[in-house]
């Protein structure tokens, strides 16, 4: 069997590629690039397959590619990929759905833990004044998780990981989700709400899990947010986007929204220009230990870095050597696929 060409034109990880080369075996030669603009005419022309976390190559740079026949971007995300500008060459754009799936709904639960429970804000306080802060009623989000009722966005991979953790706490579980088939929730024993209003009206703390697209491109917006529970509790460990920063900015100051775990961010690293940012930098009184944020880190666990760097690898050599093709996100603009 003739070996295929699997090219990164922009390795991001700083160690060795042994992952990488153990899981391509005997099947595939690893061409390992450190940017795109230093791949050589003859790597574009004589790869097999892509594999890269953004689109690697645009506009008239797609003459160069000879025999792609598969882009694979080994992640969740898709957003930042031409998908039409593939699907016009006939090649296959796929993700990697899976391999941060429990990671990212466990950091969600931690966010909401450490909101919930007031983990940062005792810390904070107890490491200020020791003695005179020793105060474990000291906590204005303080609720029974078994008694709370939480409303879960997008009921995926990661939203579905996520509702059983949930579950396992007690809490009462609904979700908004119009894409998601009947049924879903009589499998998982919760409730479905038709509208985000409706669910932000009735739970006490939402979490957000559904990709970015034009669709969710501020979903939540200061619309929704006006339909918040009083002292409600935002998650977000999704895309940055999702959630209109302003709108929140305004509902956590008027007190709609009673705290936010922020692992993603509409701009990363951080605009600390942003009223949110620079209000949470400063610890202004009024949003101290009532934001928490992480940098866009959800997703991050030895284990998940491996299946991350070696699951698209499965997926190109799948597709390439049998011809069955695994997670494609473009599958419906693609033109002769090759």
């Amino acid at each position: 069997m003739m070996k295929n060409n699997l090219l990164w034109p922009a390795m991001r990880w700083p160690d060795g590629y042994e992952a990488e080369i153990e899981t391509a075996g005997d099947d595939a030669d690893c061409v390992f690039v450190k940017s795109p603009e230093l791949v050589s005419d003859e790597q574009w022309s004589s790869c097999d397959a892509i594999i890269s976390t953004a689109d690697p190559i645009s506009g008239d740079d797609f003459e160069k590619i000879g025999s792609t026949r598969i882009l694979v971007t080994p992640k969740v995300g898709f957003d930042n990929i031409d998908l039409a500008a593939w699907g016009a060459r006939g090649i296959p754009v796929c993700n990697v759905p899976d391999y941060g799936t429990q990671d990212v709904a466990d950091h969600a639960m931690g966010l909401l833990l450490g909101l919930m429970k007031g983990i940062n804000r005792y810390d904070n306080r107890l490491r200020q004044e020791p003695r005179a802060n020793w105060k474990p009623m000291d906590h204005p989000l303080a609720l029974r998780l078994s008694e709370a009722k939480i409303g879960v966005v997008g009921l995926g991979r990661i939203g579905t990981a996520m509702t059983l953790r949930c579950k396992a706490f007690g809490m009462d579980v609904s979700f908004y989700d119009p894409f998601k088939s009947n049924g879903s929730d009589l499998a998982l024993g919760i409730k479905r709400v038709d509208s985000l209003e409706a669910l932000f009206a009735n739970s006490d703390i939402i979490t957000v899990h559904v990709p970015l697209s034009d669709e969710t491109h501020n979903l939540i917006d200061a619309e929704v947010l006006s339909h918040a529970k009083k002292g409600l509790v935002l998650i977000n460990a999704a895309r940055g986007e999702v959630v209109d920063a302003d709108a929140l900015f305004e509902a956590l100051k008027s007190g709609q929204i009673g705290g936010t775990g922020l692992d993603v961010l509409p701009e990363e690293p951080s605009n600390m220009s942003h009223p949110l940012i620079a209000a949470w930098h400063a610890e202004e009184d009024w949003i101290v230990d009532r934001v928490l944020i992480t940098p866009h880190s959800a997703f991050y666990t030895p284990q998940s870095l491996f299946d991350m760097r070696t699951k698209g690898i499965t997926v190109a050599l799948k597709y390439l050597q049998t011809g069955r093709l695994e997670n494609c996100v473009n599958q419906e603009l693609i033109v002769n696929q090759r």
